[in-house]
């Protein structure tokens, strides 16, 4: 399966990906969960690069959430390590990719050098015109809701004035637009506080698949299945 198979159909514009079954996937093999981090990183940059030469407008990667914070101090300071390198090491993987690096979630809460290296990356990608992968780093969609309600009472705007279309614009995600392909690897069926405003109207597609094996032919299937899903936003067909 390759990309002349979506020829024919329209593609997401946006894709949400929750990149679960790391840690399974290291515990089948005897390694330990960070080795399944280590390999879930280079799943995250195959699937990254294959929405680039798909054209997917939007890529949204669950890294570490806000609840992540509560497992094992090793681990997340693994985890803070590989995303810290990986954003220092990657320039070049986004610049032949066009990839334009986004973040959600609170900065403030990060350490100050992963911190400083999302927003050089940002910085150093900002020109690139292909596929925005936006990283939801130290991210929770009740948090985000909670700052952006902050956000409009310190803007003092007109609080009976503010329609779905703003009170989105004070959101992490900004002006990207809707989450259209929810994808979730590792079997597991729910959102986990992630892009619960965004994913509204999303298709969802649950793989029972762990992260780390994760392939584009597999990426390229599900949206396959996206394209054959008939997403009427609510309204009644032929009204």
């Amino acid at each position: 399966m390759n990309k002349s198979d979506l020829e024919t159909g329209t593609l997401p514009t946006h894709i949400g990906i929750i990149m679960d079954g790391n840690g399974r996937w290291a515990k089948k093999r005897g390694l330990p969960r960070t080795a399944g981090h280590k390999e879930g990183l280079s799943a995250a940059k195959r699937i990254v690069a294959t929405a680039a030469e798909l054209g997917i407008k939007y890529v949204t990667l669950y890294t570490f959430s806000t609840e992540n914070w509560k497992r094992a101090q090793e681990e997340v300071g693994y985890l803070m390590n590989l995303i810290h390198i990986h954003l220092r090491a990657e320039f070049e993987f986004y610049k032949k990719n066009g990839i334009r690096v986004d973040h959600i979630g609170n900065l403030d809460g990060l350490p100050k050098d992963v911190k400083e290296e999302i927003i050089k990356a940002k910085q150093d990608t900002a020109n690139f015109t292909g596929t925005t992968c936006i990283l939801a780093i130290n991210y929770g969609s009740r948090d985000e809701i909670i700052r952006g309600i902050k956000k409009i009472a310190e803007s003092n705007k007109d609080i009976n004035s503010i329609t779905e279309a703003d009170f989105a614009k004070f959101l992490d995600t900004g002006d990207a637009p809707d989450v259209d392909l929810l994808i979730r690897t590792g079997g597991e069926q729910r959102l986990s506080n992630f892009l619960l405003w965004q994913c509204a109207y999303s298709e969802f597609i649950f793989t029972n698949t762990l992260w780390p094996d994760y392939s584009s032919e597999e990426f390229i299937s599900d949206i396959q299945q996206f394209q054959k899903r008939n997403r009427r936003f609510g309204a009644v067909p032929n009204q």
